[in-house]
């Protein structure tokens, strides 16, 4: 056989080498990530459910839901670890402190701008402002009667019937 006959053969293995180790790295994460969870950590369990830890055994996992509510569930259940940035602000709706960031947005645009003049000097014009638009009353010509103006814009309207036969 010639390597060109082989050729494909090796090409899909290599593949599904390929494959295989990124699945086994995935899964090595996230076993890593299920061997550091300590009690008190915040934790989203692989069916969405938010709860703390309380008690980490080998197999299984401990968590608090809320005041009474202890639950057993298995390790493989735990699908994500959470910080307790993030898990303050998706169970108790508790922001970090915007101040300690630095940057303040303002409520408004007007501290945005960089003017000298005030705006009520800028407004003291009494020019109007011709934004290219042409009134209705301009295009027309001025021998037509208004009445026909808004006879041609409005179609007739029949009763149904034709005259027509």
């Amino acid at each position: 056989m010639s390597l060109l006959t082989l050729l494909p053969f090796i090409v899909l293995i290599g593949a599904m080498f390929l494959m295989t180790r990124s699945a086994k790295k995935k899964q090595q994460q996230a076993a890593d990530m299920r061997n550091a969870m300590q009690p008190g950590s915040g934790v989203r369990t692989i069916g969405g459910m938010y709860a703390t830890v309380k008690e980490v055994n080998e197999d299984t996992v401990l968590l608090d839901a809320g005041p009474g509510v202890e639950l057993l569930f298995a390790k493989n259940a735990i699908g994500a670890v959470l910080s307790d940035d993030e898990y303050n602000r998706i169970v108790h709706g508790i922001e970090h402190d915007l101040k300690a960031d630095g940057a303040v947005i303002p409520d408004d645009a007007s501290s945005l701008t960089d003017t000298d003049e005030p705006a009520a000097d800028a407004s003291s014009d009494d020019k109007p402002i011709d934004l290219g638009k042409k009134d209705a009353a301009d295009d027309e010509p001025a021998d037509k009667p208004a009445e026909a103006k808004s006879d041609e814009a409005e179609p007739k309207k029949t009763d149904g019937e034709s005259d027509a036969k």
